[in-house]
């Protein structure tokens, strides 16, 4: 069955993309990190498209960033040659990362000597080599090397001698850059993710370890840091999109927002202070959002008119269950008149990772129009 031409005809719940927007958010990016003169790998994570992922080549992307294996062979079979899976090397699963490697250069995350115990053997036992980055941690504590820590020089030297494996130089990530409620907060973040990465590579030099580059980066720091010298790549993801805490944080307007969820109001009793959506946790996901009480909109602001880019100043998702979402305003008068059953509307998601990875495509949009349906290749 053809899918309809109109954004007001689709099937709900739908996720809608803005190619417009889409590509002006990628133009962006790229000349950003051309003038702070690093290669740019952007996070795939965030879309899960090929689609997508080729137009951030065509802006002169130097290769990509996966989250999961599944990614990784998904864009491998889609003929992207140049993948970096910027998580925690899973030991269970080397074989998979060892036929991934025969077949494009592949790079993967260390930051333990298990790890590299490892995958070294295998690596060589396979006649191939593997490359990988040393992950330090530059203050958000999730994963990581600590560079002041006694592991850290003594693991870097094992990565750059060890046969089979390829060591790349330092990748780090600075998360706690989307805690930051500024511009200059985030600037600040930044630059300690750079300069604590850019000193530990200058040890490990002064050490006669080789580093041959360093990467970092996250959407939130690419859109504030003043400076990356030292650095050779950055790898932000939600760029390409944006969302709800990009809005509230000040990384982005409205506008600039390129995906939101398409939703049918299925139920509103008369007087009640809340209409029914059918859009819930398996569209939205339970993302809380800003992590400021006072910027937070539940679940998801509502924006007006099926095409229009403002957020409704009053209407959002105030929560969900499976499959249901429920609207409210400060008032009753909020929601009764306004939301009809029957009524499309559309949601601004907090996360737009997290609501990409719920669908199986995008409905791809100029205006109301509906231009083509994109895969996301979601599978674990």
């Amino acid at each position: 069955m053809p899918r309809p031409s109109r954004v007001a005809d689709l099937p709900t719940p739908a996720l809608l993309l803005d190619l417009d927007v889409l590509e002006r958010n990628l133009a962006r990016m790229a000349e950003r990190a051309r003038a702070l003169g690093v290669a740019l790998r952007p996070h795939v994570k965030t879309h899960k498209c090929l689609e997508i992922g080729r137009r951030q080549l065509a802006h002169g992307a130097a290769g990509i960033t996966v989250a999961t294996l599944a990614e990784a062979a998904a864009f491998a079979e889609g003929g992207f040659t140049d993948l970096t899976w910027a998580f925690p090397l899973v030991v269970g699963r080397i074989p998979e990362v060892i036929a991934l490697a025969r077949r494009a250069t592949f790079r993967v995350v260390v930051d333990s000597d298990a790890a590299l115990e490892a995958l070294a053997p295998a690596a060589r036992a396979a006649g191939v080599s593997v490359h990988a980055w040393l992950e330090v941690d530059t203050g958000h504590h999730r994963s990581g090397v600590d560079p002041a820590g006694p592991d850290a020089l003594p693991l870097a030297r094992r990565l750059a001698a060890e046969p089979g494996i390829v060591f790349d130089g330092l990748l780090t990530h600075a998360g706690q850059s989307y805690d930051a409620a500024t511009r200059q907060a985030r600037a600040a973040v930044a630059e300690r993710e750079r300069a604590g990465l850019v000193a530990f590579a200058a040890a490990l030099r002064g050490a006669g370890v080789g580093v041959p580059a360093l990467s970092v980066g996250s959407t939130p720091g690419m859109s504030a840091v003043e400076r990356l010298d030292g650095v050779t790549e950055a790898r932000p993801g939600n760029y390409a999109f944006h969302d709800f805490m990009q809005v509230a944080a000040g990384v982005c307007a409205p506008e600039d927002c390129a995906v939101s969820v398409l939703a049918s109001v299925v139920s509103h009793q008369r007087g009640a202070p809340h209409a029914v959506v059918d859009a819930g946790a398996l569209a939205l996901s339970k993302d809380p959002g800003p992590h400021d009480p006072a910027l937070a909109r539940g679940l998801g602001p509502l924006l007006t008119g099926p095409a229009g880019p403002a957020l409704d100043p009053r209407l959002a998702v105030a929560a969900v269950s499976q499959e249901h979402g429920i609207v409210r305003g400060p008032d009753a008068g909020d929601v009764a008149g306004r939301l009809p059953v029957g009524e499309k509307v559309r949601i601004l998601p907090n996360h737009s990772c997290l609501t990409a990875a719920l669908f199986d495509r995008y409905d791809v949009v100029r205006g109301e129009r509906v231009v083509d349906a994109w895969k996301i290749w979601r599978a674990r």
